[in-house]
């Protein structure tokens, strides 16, 4: 089982469940599934960003920022090494190359042409969490996509659908936890329907009050 951050009523969810994180721009859903994959870090759990918003410096910064590791402490694990200062992060940049902005000389960061390149985003994806389980021994592995809009952005929804079916169920497959960032007022209502069929459960952020969670297996 995963659990989640404090604001969940102690919900864990099954290995392989999917989450969409739903709302307008500027609501903190991307700090939301931040906190979720550091959530899992603390424990050791592996933990891959998909940026197709953010380039990988900034994915960096702020999963250090949401891990409350600023300074590289942490809770170390069996061999060592700890979740929480990034030893056990990976991240698919889709910004960097597109924009311009030079590539970090990181291990944890492969790069991708654009967030259009949907081919590219699922082999690098695919290569990195078996690299994590393959390579690292991580069996548990979080995964944060942001954000579905900006592959809509490039493609039509069938298309975007297609993608994000296969991607859920390699997370599934593995039994991993999956969380994804879509902008909920920059879509048609068909759209948002066509995409949320795809997930187990929603989280819907709106500013000023606590975020509506519908969670598979927990009733209100």
């Amino acid at each position: 089982m995963y659990s989640l951050p404090e604001g969940f009523d102690e919900a864990d969810l099954d290995p392989g469940t999917s989450l969409l994180i739903t709302g307008q721009p500027m609501t903190g859903k991307r700090r939301l599934g931040l906190d979720v994959l550091a959530n899992g870090a603390a424990s050791g759990d592996g933990a891959i960003v998909v940026t197709t918003k953010d380039d990988a410096e900034r994915v960096l910064d702020d999963f250090r920022s949401a891990a409350g590791s600023g300074d590289g402490d942490g809770n170390s694990n069996s061999d060592g090494s700890t979740g929480l200062d990034g030893t056990n992060l990976g991240i698919v940049d889709c910004v960097s190359r597109q924009q311009g902005v030079d590539e970090l000389a990181d291990a944890r960061v492969t790069y991708v042409s654009s967030p259009e390149d949907m081919t590219g985003i699922g082999i690098e994806f695919s290569e990195l969490l078996e690299e994590f389980r393959s390579n690292r021994g991580l069996e548990r592995n979080r995964v944060l996509f942001h954000s579905i809009t900006a592959l809509l952005l490039y493609s039509n929804p069938e298309t975007v659908f297609r993608f994000l079916h296969v991607f859920t169920g390699r997370i599934r497959s593995v039994g991993g936890l999956g969380v994804f960032v879509i902008e909920s007022t920059v879509h048609d209502d068909r759209t948002m329907g066509t995409i949320q069929q795809l997930f187990d459960g929603v989280i819907a952020v709106d500013d000023g009050v606590e975020p509506n969670v519908r969670l598979p297996g927990v009733t209100d």
